[in-house]
């Protein structure tokens, strides 16, 4: 197989995040929750591999006709952003006018971030929160907490998405590497395992989630506060 088209192959697996988008979206409408986020865990898989491929393969020189950057933007909008406010709003764990105002301040922050020039610090980490609401609302619908913690864990969240704080990309961010990609694995592997057993309030993934969840979100912030060596 040629460069260019093993380059328009990685191009070819970031599209099939709409179609997951696509599926999730579908069993979304039809409020089958576990499914929707089973179809959210595959896309989320493949947006962290499809970014290794395009550096391997030089998707920007050997396949230069499709803009990787755009296409991995609007398939993280549907996946990170709108589909998760969606099933935030529709489900019910946010009554009445909270629900509201989370899907607002979800969707429009969201929107200024990703079109934020300054999105990404000088060790491809994020700057601000990176509006990863998908693992947010899945947490949220595996331990099922108040709605006011939910409403200020949105709240929080939107705010930081602007603040100087950094959020780490479990693969691009070379610092802690070696142990935030195999907690972003794990995360991965507790979310789907959680869907799969459709939330059972006393499954053992929901305890990986939270861990790792808390992990992936506060190690940035650890990395400000702590030197690196020299």
């Amino acid at each position: 197989m040629t460069p260019q088209n093993k380059a328009l192959t990685v191009h070819l697996i970031t599209a099939t995040g709409a179609v997951f988008a696509m599926l999730a979206l579908l069993a979304a409408t039809q409020e089958k929750w576990s499914i929707m986020f089973l179809w959210l865990v595959i896309a989320f898989f493949v947006d962290g591999i499809d970014g290794p491929l395009a550096r391997k393969y030089e998707v920007k020189s050997n396949a230069p006709r499709f803009d990787g950057v755009l296409l991995d933007l609007i398939i993280d909008y549907l996946t990170y952003v709108f589909i998760p406010a969606f099933a935030l709003f529709q489900s019910g764990l946010l009554p009445g006018w909270t629900g509201w105002v989370a899907i607002i301040l979800i969707t429009f922050a969201s929107a200024m971030y990703f079109a934020d020039t300054r999105m990404k610090t000088s060790d491809n980490s994020f700057h601000g929160f990176p509006g990863c609401w998908n693992m947010l609302v899945l947490v949220m619908f595996a331990l099922q907490p108040s709605f006011w913690i939910i409403l200020g864990l949105v709240s929080i969240l939107a705010v930081t998405m602007f603040l100087p704080l950094k959020f780490i990309h479990p693969v691009r961010t070379e610092r802690w590497r070696p142990v935030s990609l195999p907690v972003a694995l794990a995360w991965t592997f507790f979310a789907g395992w959680a869907a799969w057993v459709d939330f059972h309030p006393q499954s053992w993934a929901h305890w990986g989630l939270v861990v790792t969840s808390i992990y992936l979100i506060s190690v940035g912030v650890l990395q400000q506060l702590i030197p690196a060596r020299r």
